[in-house]
């Protein structure tokens, strides 16, 4: 059995809701997460700060609640700033994951500016910091039972081929493969599965459309308004081939999540659906495609 159903997972990030100041209108955790169990999802990431309670044993009630189990999630965090003690930052976090059972923690390499929009670069001493500094925290989240995996994103300090190499080459960190930002940073994500499927320990699935991400690699418009502009589509509907991914993670033995991300952004509570309807596709798709494999 594939079992890619046992494993699907939803992000709040599918209905809009974000940590980028400004990003657009934010709903209600209660509709997300009813949303999530009514398409027969099982298990979720956190969502950014304030979307749950930030109180642990709160959090993993309201996650309870909904029949829904905890994952961990899209952590921001500084690596590469000697001011800066990242430390002290992830602990009490990793407290709250432990509280609530979660079991990875997806670090993006924040850069201090809010949003996504600049491309940032370190030096050589920038870098040295950053390896120091990750591998600390993958090994402090490995104490409490916690997997922290590097997240390739664009507009973070981990955005090009270049950067996940250093990642991959430098420091023992696993990577979550997002096959959105992967793709529009540069990297092929089906390439990066085949080379180094023992060093994937997440994923995050998004299907885009290239003609709009390879507007905003070449920096034609901004990562925002390529959301705006549909970039992301339903799984399946896109140009990443996931598809083929799925089966080249199943194939290379990947035990981990599946979570479905879809960014977008709203301007105002939806008076339709909503965000849903896209997810439900999603669901669809990867469920199809279990079929498939398993004939």
């Amino acid at each position: 059995m594939s079992a890619i159903t046992k494993r699907l997972a939803a992000a709040p990030i599918s209905w809009g809701v974000c940590e980028v100041p400004g990003w657009g209108h934010q709903l209600e955790a209660d509709r997300v997460l009813s949303e999530m169990t009514a398409l027969g999802i099982s298990a979720t990431e956190f969502g950014p700060a304030g979307f749950l309670p930030e109180q642990a044993a709160q959090r993993a009630e309201v996650l309870k609640r909904h029949n829904l189990q905890a994952i961990g999630g899209f952590f921001p965090v500084i690596l590469h700033d000697p001011s800066k003690s990242p430390l002290d930052v992830v602990s009490a976090e990793l407290d709250a994951y432990e509280a609530a059972g979660a079991s990875v923690m997806v670090l993006a390499a924040e850069t201090g500016v809010a949003g996504y929009d600049q491309r940032h670069e370190l030096d050589a001493e920038g870098w040295e910091l950053f390896g120091r500094n990750l591998d600390a925290v993958v090994k402090a989240a490995a104490d409490k039972g916690i997997q922290a995996v590097v997240h390739p994103h664009v507009g973070t300090m981990i955005e090009s081929t270049s950067d996940v190499n250093r990642v991959l080459n430098d420091t023992a960190a696993n990577l979550c493969l997002d096959t959105g930002h992967l793709l529009i940073g540069g990297t092929d994500p089906a390439l990066l599965v085949r080379d180094y499927a023992s060093r994937i320990g997440h994923t995050h699935l998004k299907d885009v459309r290239k003609a709009v991400a390879q507007r905003v690699q070449a920096g034609e418009i901004s990562y925002t308004d390529g959301v705006k502009a549909g970039m992301y589509v339903p799984l399946g509907q896109g140009d990443v081939g996931i598809a083929g991914i799925v089966r080249d993670l199943l194939g290379a033995g990947y035990e981990g999540w599946f979570t479905m991300e879809q960014d977008t952004i709203f301007e105002a509570e939806p008076t339709d659906d909503g965000p849903v309807q896209d997810v439900r596709q999603s669901v669809a798709f990867l469920r199809q495609l279990e079929t498939e494999i398993d004939r």
